[in-house]
């Protein structure tokens, strides 16, 4: 008998039986992790959505919120017009009220510094009011009309040399006038575009002052 055959038979019948345990061993080693990792990749998953919806529920109420804000601004601003309009010492048109976040800004001309006052006072008493900002100008009624004239013209000179600045045009800025006093609102990408339109209306002839109430863009 070829014994050299016969090794070599019972070497491969060997391998035959041996190579099956091999696979199904291997295959009991790598299903654990198998199985352990699709828990995994749920709850990841799971994790994302949640964090979603968090996200989005916290933007929702951040809406709420601002929308509120803004209907308790707007109630400020009816109540001061209104006790305004009822106060002797001060006459409600020749005032223009603006309340953000239960901050009341007053503008416009009155007759006197007790007008002035009075409004300031009236503001103050309002229900909701947190603070103040009195802008009033004091100009008499018999320069009323050559003021207003002026103040027109500065306006619109102030807003031509905005223009002319690319970063300046590029901006959100809103120019008024009170006798000489020009205010700047709206909204700016950066302090140094805000100081850039403050010293702009500063150079224009006949701007006495320049009240700077610019606010910086929230950066996403």
């Amino acid at each position: 008998m070829n014994t050299d055959h016969f090794k070599a038979d019972r070497k491969d019948e060997m391998n035959a039986r041996t190579w099956p345990s091999v696979l199904v061993a291997g295959a009991l080693l790598v299903l654990p992790g198998l199985v352990m990792a699709a828990p995994d990749k749920t709850e990841s998953a799971t994790q994302r959505a949640e964090q979603k919806i968090n996200h989005a529920q916290l933007e929702a109420k951040a809406d709420m919120a601002a929308a509120a804000a803004q209907v308790k601004d707007s109630w400020v601003t009816a109540k001061t017009k209104i006790a305004l309009f009822g106060d002797d010492r001060v006459k409600g048109t020749q005032v223009n009220v603006e309340t953000n976040k239960g901050v009341v800004r007053l503008r416009g001309m009155v007759d006197s510094d007790k007008a002035k006052k009075a409004a300031e006072e009236i503001a103050t008493g309002t229900e909701h009011v947190k603070s103040v900002k009195n802008e009033l100008q004091v100009v008499a009624p018999r320069d009323r009309e050559a003021v207003e004239e002026n103040d027109e013209h500065i306006t619109k000179h102030v807003k031509q040399h905005l223009e002319k600045d690319a970063r300046l045009r590029k901006a959100d800025i809103d120019v008024t006038t009170t006798a000489g006093v020009v205010s700047l609102t709206g909204e700016v990408p950066d302090i140094m575009t805000s100081a850039q339109a403050s010293w702009t209306a500063w150079n224009v002839p006949s701007v006495k002052s320049v009240k700077n109430d610019l606010a910086l863009k929230e950066k996403k």
